[in-house]
This record gives C-alpha cells, sequence and structure tokens, in this order.
C-alpha cells in the first residue's frame, strides 16, 4: 500500500452527508430511513444475542435491551427467556402500557416461561423519562414474580431497567 493512500484512509472519517443505502423491492438503491437503520440494527442484535451466553456476554444483552427500549414512548415489559446454561433462548415483549406504567400480569409470565421451558429469566422494562432508577412498585412486581416463577422451579437472575441510555440492574443494587 503506497503512503498517499494510506494517508488518505487514515484522514477519511465518515460523514452524516453520506447515507446508508437499501435496496428497495425494484432492486433500487436509495437512502435508508433512521427507522428501517434501528431495525437492522435490532435484528442484527437479536440474531447475536439468541444463544449467546447472558452471563458471560452482559455487554451483547445491554446492548442489544439499550436500543430495544431506550427510545420508546411508552413502558414495556420484556423477558429474556434463558437454558439451564444461561444462553439466550427468547426475547419476548409481554406487555405494554402508558408513559408512567405498564400492568404486568404474573400468571402470563409463568405460562410463557412454561412454553418456553426456560430455566431463568432476565426481568426488563423502560422508563420512558429516561429515569433507570427502579419505583416501590417495581420492586414489589419484582418480588411477586420471583416467588410465582419459584413455585415452578424457573430463577429470576435480574431486573433490568432501561431508561435512555442507562440500564439499571436491581441484581447488582442488591435488590434480588
Amino acid at each position: 500500500m503506497s503512503h498517499d493512500l494510506f494517508s488518505s484512509l487514515v484522514s477519511f472519517e465518515f460523514s452524516a452527508t453520506v447515507p446508508l443505502l437499501v435496496r428497495d423491492v425494484a432492486g433500487e438503491y436509495r437512502p435508508a430511513q433512521p427507522d428501517e437503520v434501528l431495525l437492522a440494527a435490532q435484528r442484527l442484535l437479536a440474531r447475536r444475542v439468541r444463544g449467546s451466553d447472558a452471563l458471560s456476554s452482559p455487554a451483547l444483552v445491554r446492548d442489544f435491551l439499550r436500543l430495544r427500549h431506550g427510545a420508546l414512548e411508552c413502558e414495556v415489559f420484556a423477558v429474556v427467556h434463558l437454558d439451564s446454561q444461561n444462553r439466550v433462548l427468547d426475547y419476548v415483549e409481554m406487555f405494554r402500557g402508558t408513559v408512567a406504567q405498564t400492568s404486568v400480569h404474573p400468571r402470563e409470565v409463568v405460562k410463557d416461561a412454561m412454553a418456553r421451558n426456560s430455566a431463568a429469566l432476565l426481568l426488563v422494562h423502560g422508563h420512558p423519562s429516561g429515569l433507570a432508577e427502579p419505583s416501590l412498585a417495581d420492586q414489589a412486581l419484582t418480588r411477586t414474580l420471583r416467588t410465582a416463577l419459584s413455585l415452578v422451579d424457573v430463577r429470576v437472575l435480574d431486573h433490568l431497567i432501561v431508561g435512555g441510555s442507562v440500564i439499571y440492574s436491581m441484581a447488582e443494587h442488591g435488590l434480588m
């Protein structure tokens, strides 16, 4: 590689004016819309997360959750299903609420865990306000779900709250 070519590669910077391109149904390329870029990123991260070891690659799981929940305008409660080796089986958005709350039904969480043969779960929900601190209701819900799931031998490893780009781990803060 010549010195001039190397210098030009080193000085190259991505510019926001250089669009990402997608191919439409006619086979023509056009600039991607922001929602298309986010959807593609979510799909890529979901493929990487599925089958990964959630405990040895928490950064990957957190990146996926941050992207999935960080910009939502309403609360969404989701579950990351894990097998007995803590590998990700699935990610399921179970309940959708308002900007300030979501109704979560423990019976439905237990049914879903049983249907997927989950050994453990990560509970996840977003706070559209951007504040990732758990409320007293979040803590009570976590206790209720842990109790209900323990009756069918499913462990709750953590309850993660996504507030914008911040993720609060109830386990890391001694609330589990």
